[in-house]
C-alpha cells in the first residue's frame, strides 16, 4: 500500500492531496473528504473573468490586495483545501499567501455554481467557510443573475441576494456591477 493509499484511507491532508496527479478536474478535501469536481464550462469562466476583472481594477491595481483566480489551492486547516473559484486577500492579510497556496482565512471568497454540482457551494462549502471564519462569502448564480452575499456576523453568515450590483461588505468595499457580468 503506498504512503497516499495510506493517508486516503484514514483522512486526506495536504500531502495526500498534493500527491495526486492532474488530471483536468477540480480536486478539493472538505473534513477530511475527498471530492472531485469537472472542470467548469466557458459561460461559468466567462462570469468569473468578468468579476475578476471588476475586482482586480478596485483591488489590485490600487495596491489594497490580490485578486487570485483559479485553479488556486486555499488551505483552510490540515483536512479542508478547496479550489475556489476567485480569492481575495487583503494587504492585512498578505501573510496567509504562500509561494504554492493560501493557507489561512481570506477575506472574501467567490464561488460560481456549477450545473454539474450547486449544491456543493450551496452546502458543503457554504458549512466550511462559516466554520473557518471566512468574513464574506459570494455565491454566484449565472443562470439566475443573482448574487447571494454571505456576510459574517458573529459565528453564522447573514444572507442577502444582489441582482444588479455587489458591494464588499469587508474593506476595501469593491463594487461589482453584475450588469456587466452576464
Amino acid at each position: 500500500m503506498s504512503t497516499v493509499e495510506k493517508r486516503v484511507k484514514s483522512r486526506w491532508d495536504y500531502a495526500a492531496y498534493a500527491a495526486i496527479p492532474a488530471d483536468g478536474k477540480r480536486h478539493e478535501i472538505i473534513d477530511g473528504d475527498h471530492f472531485v469536481n469537472p472542470a467548469p464550462n466557458l459561460y461559468h469562466q466567462e462570469v468569473s473573468r468578468h468579476i475578476q476583472f471588476q475586482l482586480y481594477t478596485q483591488i489590485e491595481l490600487a495596491d489594497l490586495g490580490k485578486v487570485i483566480n483559479a485553479p488556486v489551492d486555499l488551505q483552510l486547516s490540515d483536512h479542508d483545501i478547496v479550489q475556489p473559484d476567485l480569492v481575495i486577500v487583503t494587504r492585512a492579510r498578505k501573510h496567509i499567501m504562500t509561494p504554492i497556496k493560501i493557507k489561512g482565512v481570506p477575506d472574501l471568497v467567490v464561488e460560481i455554481l456549477s450545473p454539474s454540482n450547486p449544491r456543493h457551494d450551496l452546502e458543503t462549502k457554504r458549512k466550511l467557510y462559516e466554520n473557518a471564519g471566512i468574513p464574506e462569502y459570494w455565491i454566484v448564480s449565472p443562470d439566475d443573475h443573482q448574487v447571494f452575499q454571505l456576510v459574517l456576523q458573529g459565528d453564522r453568515y447573514t444572507e442577502s441576494v444582489e441582482t444588479t450590483a455587489i458591494t464588499m461588505k469587508v474593506a476595501p468595499q469593491a463594487t461589482v456591477d453584475l450588469t456587466r457580468v452576464w
